[in-house]
């Protein structure tokens, strides 16, 4: 399936899917299996790139560092942000940025409820999903061998954007070069109330329940009631707010049934200064088969927030690979590897899941700049994307 983009759909907080959903039903059952599982992105609008590095520079927003490269699979010139400071000046100091995780408890219309914040018996080993993630190696130190070299002990998308650019660039500054979320602070759980019509519950998933809502409903909650809760604790541009969720993945939109589903995390960004977010699900239910467990979906997208967090790294065309069955022009680090897992990491008595990651390399050409000389961090790319495809 190719990827809406969310900017497309909807320009601002306050906007609902332009297309009324069926009446809701009571449980749904679910006839296909896996479901189809995919993750999508937003332009940033109204705010240029240059103003956004300039806000980064000025610490209102996150540090933003800006490239512009020559792309070797058609020879062109490609500019485009990312998060931390760059790479290639052999920068020989870590970048800490401020995260707050958000879980949101999903009380459908139907009278599903999705909560992260409650111990799940059934699917979690009666676990709290919220703590699961708090845990994770997305924020707790762990020691990441990629590709049989040591990328240090540090968070999963650190380890991966280390490896990213280690040719030549971080491999030289020795364990100083770093990007971490830091400190990370969990909020009190919120609750979005799925207005009637814009959500259901469905079973029939190999776990437990599985949750589909509209997706511009509840992306008008996270601008309009999230982002502002997460600014009064102390957060704001400068921070990244996580938005949690719990078996609950996003139809764009959202139809009464699994139809344009499933959306199983994105990234975005809006206003001036620029506040980036991220937002993703926890899944238990199984529901998407075997690439996809527990926080492989956040991974994702914390992994293409910081690889292309304002949505407009473009890139030489490339597709029909990963959950990409036509063409994508953008840089998103995660798309060509949807549904392949890195190997997994025990932490606290629970084994994690992560998606195993594209190299800048994969999508701009080679030679690789990334570790190995390699296209991602656990060798399902030994090669570029490759010709440019013609694409309508």
């Amino acid at each position: 399936m190719k990827r809406t983009v969310i900017s497309l759909f909807f320009l601002a907080a306050g906007l609902v899917s332009l297309v009324t959903p069926a009446a809701a039903q009571n449980v749904i059952p679910i006839t296909e299996q896996p479901l189809h599982g995919y993750y999508t992105y937003g332009q940033l609008r109204g705010v240029t790139t240059e103003e956004a590095i300039r806000s980064g520079s000025a610490a209102t927003s996150i540090p933003l560092w800006a490239y512009s490269v020559t792309a070797s699979r058609d020879s062109s010139t490609r500019t485009g942000v990312m998060v931390g400071r760059s790479p290639f000046f052999h920068g020989a100091r870590e970048t800490d940025i401020p995260a707050f995780i958000v879980p949101v408890k999903v009380d459908m219309p139907d009278g599903g409820v999705f909560d992260p914040a409650a111990a799940d018996a059934t699917c979690l080993a009666s676990k709290v999903p919220s703590t699961v993630f708090g845990n994770s190696p997305l924020f707790k130190m762990t020691d990441f061998i990629m590709d049989g070299v040591d990328m240090g002990t540090t968070q999963y998308i650190d380890a991966f954007q280390r490896a990213n650019f280690f040719m030549e660039n971080v491999s030289v500054t020795g364990n100083r070069y770093h990007t971490v979320l830091s400190p990370v602070t969990t909020l009190a759980e919120q609750t979005f109330t799925v207005p009637s019509t814009f959500g259901a519950t469905f079973s029939g998933t190999p776990c437990g329940k599985l949750g589909i809502m509209d997706l511009a409903t509840f992306d008008s909650f996270v601008q309009s009631t999230i982002a502002p809760f997460v600014a009064s604790h102390g957060g704001g541009p400068t921070s990244l707010p996580i938005i949690l969720l719990y078996n609950v993945v996003l139809a764009n939109p959202f139809v009464g049934t699994t139809a344009n589903c499933c959306i199983l995390g994105y990234h975005f960004s809006f206003g001036s200064p620029v506040q980036t977010y991220s937002v993703g699900d926890l899944d238990s239910t199984g529901a998407f088969g075997a690439g996809t467990k527990d926080i492989s979906a956040p991974s994702h997208e914390i992994g293409e927030w910081m690889n292309d967090p304002l949505g407009t790294n473009f890139v030489p065309l490339w597709g029909h690979i990963g959950q990409q069955s036509g063409c994508q022009n953008n840089l998103e680090v995660g798309d060509p590897l949807s549904g392949t897992l890195f190997p997994s990491v025990t932490l606290n008595s629970f084994t994690y899941h992560m998606q195993e990651l594209a190299f800048f390399s994969w999508f701009l050409g080679g030679p690789s700049i990334g570790l190995d000389s390699d296209f991602s961090n656990n060798d399902a790319f030994t090669l570029d994307a490759g010709p440019v495809l013609a694409c309508p």
